[in-house]
């Protein structure tokens, strides 16, 4: 098995980021100079590099192109006003990471590859660590099957990598969102726990129909009754009722466990709301909205930390909100900022020092 001390190191010649300007970077656009590639072969990982970023050079027949055997993990990485770089809860992306391993029939990669060779590369690379508001280094490892042959089967190669993108806001404004009502995300017994990405994939043509008719995202709905509420787009939901803030539980496996998700419970859980994790319907949603009770909408993931939800269309019902005056999502999303730029005490121990 390769070890932290075995992953060589191959620096880059030039710095692209003395061509690219921090400020108000979009999401997802550029990438650090340098990746994490590691090879799954004969049962061991091998081949461990750190090296410039650059393409792959893969055949027509990859198994991932055919098959779709890969899945990925979102994570973000900071500086707090001494310059100091950390990463927000690394070890539970990389619990998660594997937990989708295993559904995906993939093997499972060592702590001493994702954790240390991730710390490894943000070292080399931490100059791109954005300083502005709301920015940050987005960090995404991944694995994808890589037989190079077609044939309905988990593969016997594999290949693990992380690239670093420097990112500004996912989402700047508060979304407007459609209930969906015909397509689905995840169903009982699938992936939808998992972080694989043809989950996203399947999920394009749904949004590309709510975009049509002027909304952001969908809120998918499960698939049996189109009743009770999953996800928002790529991200959790939750509903503050009252001095109560509910998300849909994760019982049933349709619904990935956020690591955005469970830090703002408890948060919330910290500032006095109750915090329910439990199924919630579409009509139960409406109802509070009718009566006066449903005070704020936001969804939380890595990618948009805590985006607001300024609209809520089901059918022919449309629920708008003033998102000027929320106290609940604010609140959390001031204090998750301030622990991780370094200015509130991590007393969670979230932060993962580099």
């Amino acid at each position: 098995m390769t070890a932290a001390a075995d992953i060589i190191v191959t620096k880059a010649e030039h710095s692209k980021l003395k061509d690219i300007n921090l400020e108000n970077i979009p999401f997802g656009k550029y990438f650090t100079d340098h990746m994490l590639e590691v090879d799954y072969e004969d049962g061991e990982w091998k081949n461990a590099e750190i090296k410039p970023y650059q393409p792959l050079l893969l055949a027509p027949s990859l198994a991932a192109l055919h098959y779709g055997q890969a899945i990925f993990e979102g994570i973000k990485a900071y500086k707090n006003a001494d310059g100091e770089a950390f990463i927000f809860r690394p070890y539970d992306n990389f619990k998660r990471f594997n937990i989708s391993a295993e559904r995906m029939a993939m093997p499972q990669v060592p702590e001493e590859i994702f954790m240390e060779g991730m710390r490894m590369l943000i070292d080399i690379d931490k100059s791109w660590i954005p300083s502005q508001k709301d920015h940050s280094l987005y960090i995404r490892p991944f694995m994808f099957s890589s037989d190079e042959m077609i044939g309905v089967r988990p593969s016997e190669k594999y290949k693990f990598l992380v690239i670093l993108s420097p990112t500004g806001p996912y989402y700047a404004a508060p979304m407007r969102i459609n209930v969906e009502e015909k397509y689905v995300r995840a169903v009982p017994g699938g992936v939808g726990f998992a972080k694989a990405a043809g989950n996203y994939a399947g999920a394009m043509y749904a949004t590309a129909q709510a975009r049509l008719k002027g909304y952001d995202q969908v809120l998918w709905t499960d698939a049996l009754e189109h009743k009770y509420v999953q996800e928002c787009g790529v991200m959790n939901v939750f509903f503050v009722i009252g001095n109560t803030a509910v998300t849909p539980d994760l019982n049933e496996g349709t619904i990935l466990a956020g690591v955005t998700r469970d830090s703002v419970i408890m948060l919330l859980k910290e500032m006095g709301y109750n915090v329910e994790e439990r199924a919630i319907s579409i009509d139960e949603i409406i109802e509070a909205h009718k009566a006066g009770t449903l005070k704020e909408v936001f969804g939380t993931g890595t990618a948009a930390t805590i985006s607001m939800i300024k609209t809520l269309n089901y059918k022919d019902y449309e629920m708008n909100f003033d998102v000027e005056t929320w106290e609940a999502s604010p609140e959390v999303k001031r204090r998750m900022d301030a622990i991780k730029n370094g200015v509130a005490a991590d007393n969670h121990g979230w932060m993962y020092k580099i």
